[in-house]
């Protein structure tokens, strides 16, 4: 049996998605190659309107089950992976992979996964997109680049839709196709565990002067980076957690107070 678990398991997160047609649209490619998870983040319309359903055509149950969060992190919950769209070149030091390539490792554990699309004016920014672990691009060619919201969700749900049928019966006489090496993932931490330990981290890095306020963000996201490679377990996090903790109780009692060095290793 193939380890990739069905697509049911798989979230399209729409980060404050412009309007009630976008909504529409993208629910109606979702249940054309068989994703039904949607999750909407902030939404700048309403999605439930005449238009959304209009556009949704026979895909309005996919809103009608849709979850409405007010963050990305809560949209993320119980995740263990995730991936985040770009239509640009970003300088955050991690490549930017095609669907093709990088689409399949999400459908590789047994845990729930994200794919992330942002705001259809400005896209992700560097915060939102480092909720997630990998970046893809959909390389598009000029004069006209841009795509629209619901034809970049087509474009990857169709990708995602080609991994999902590989772990389907083959009929007999069918060549099998080569299946991505998955991981089962055990004892890895979700993604709003591991978002709880960065903003602890960031307190109290801040109190013991390791950080300062205007310097956090792009520090923190370094923080970030480093914290996707390592892919943490449970057990790491909850370790990690009880040093900062540890560090928290002990700055008041036993740390002097000196300038500290904004260029610490």
């Amino acid at each position: 049996m193939s380890p990739t678990p069905p697509l049911s398991q798989l979230r399209i997160v729409l980060v404050e998605p412009a309007g009630p047609l976008n909504i529409g649209s993208v629910a109606r490619v979702m249940k054309n190659f068989g994703l039904t998870q949607l999750v909407l983040v902030k939404p700048q319309g309403d999605p439930h309107s005449d238009d959304a359903r209009q556009m949704a055509v026979h895909a309005y149950d996919i809103i009608e089950a849709a979850t409405t969060v007010d963050s990305l992190p809560a949209a993320l919950v119980d995740c263990q992976r995730a991936i985040a769209t770009t239509a640009r070149n970003r300088d955050l030091n991690t490549p930017l992979e095609s669907p093709e390539l990088a689409l399949p490792w999400l459908l590789g554990s047994a845990a729930p996964s994200a794919l992330i699309f942002g705001p259809e004016d400005r896209g992700l920014n560097n915060d939102e997109l480092l909720q997630a672990q990998r970046f893809i691009k959909i390389d598009t060619r000029p004069p006209y680049e841009s795509l629209n919201l619901a034809q970049a969700v087509a474009i990857c749900c169709y990708e995602l839709s080609r991994v999902g049928l590989r772990s389907q019966p083959l009929e007999q006489g069918t060549i099998p196709i080569q299946e991505p090496m998955a991981s089962p993932d055990t004892g890895l931490a979700s993604l709003d565990q591991i978002d709880g330990y960065y903003h602890h981290l960031e307190s109290v890095l801040l109190k013991i002067g390791y950080l300062y306020p205007h310097t956090a963000p792009s520090r923190m996201r370094k923080f970030r980076q480093l914290g996707h490679r390592a892919a943490l377990s449970n057990e790491d996090v909850a370790m990690l957690r009880g040093i900062l903790r540890q560090i928290d109780w002990a700055t008041p009692h036993h740390l002097p107070h000196q300038k500290p060095d904004p260029e610490a290793p």
